[in-house]
């Protein structure tokens, strides 16, 4: 089953080796892995989707908690979450083909980022399944495809805690 983790570090050099040397020394299963700043410079979210049993995402999770940088960790596997991932994909394009991909990236809410004589690049943010959807049903014509790392936050009011 997958499991996503929310991590809350201290916005240091290293901090994101240490925890993915952490994460492969030990053999942990990593599906996704996507960090970046919060409203506070010195604090980095990260996202990890790990795949495992209960008792192997516990294990993570302790071993998480152990390093100094690590500010908090939430898994958010059964919580009200909203959750986002990026996509661009390069189609490769014909006249004939060229109005059918627009209709079907409008349906699916994707911008046309860039056009070019036989080449156009689609960029997509949702859920998991919509990316892999629009990706099924443009399959035969993708040249190539760059996705993100799934993002994750609680929904509510709840705030992350602030560094001390």
């Amino acid at each position: 089953m997958n499991h996503v983790i929310s991590l809350l570090v201290e916005n240091n050099a290293g901090v994101l080796s240490r925890i993915s040397g952490l994460l492969s020394g030990r053999g942990y299963n990593v599906e996704s892995f996507s960090s970046g700043p919060t409203l506070d410079p010195d604090i980095t979210r990260i996202t990890l989707v790990c795949l495992g049993e209960d008792e192997i995402i516990d294990q993570i999770k302790k071993q998480l908690n152990k390093l100094i940088e690590v500010i908090k960790v939430t898994d958010l596997t059964n919580k009200s979450t909203l959750d986002r991932q990026f996509a661009l994909i390069k189609i490769s394009v014909v006249h004939g083909n060229r109005g059918e991909i627009i209709q079907l990236a409008e349906v699916f809410g994707a911008s046309v980022m860039d056009v070019g004589n036989s080449t156009m690049i689609l960029e997509l943010t949702g859920g998991e399944k919509k990316i892999n959807d629009l990706v099924e049903l443009l399959n035969g014509n993708i040249i190539e495809i760059a996705r993100s790392g799934l993002v994750s936050m609680e929904r509510g009011k709840k705030s992350p805690p602030q560094k001390s």
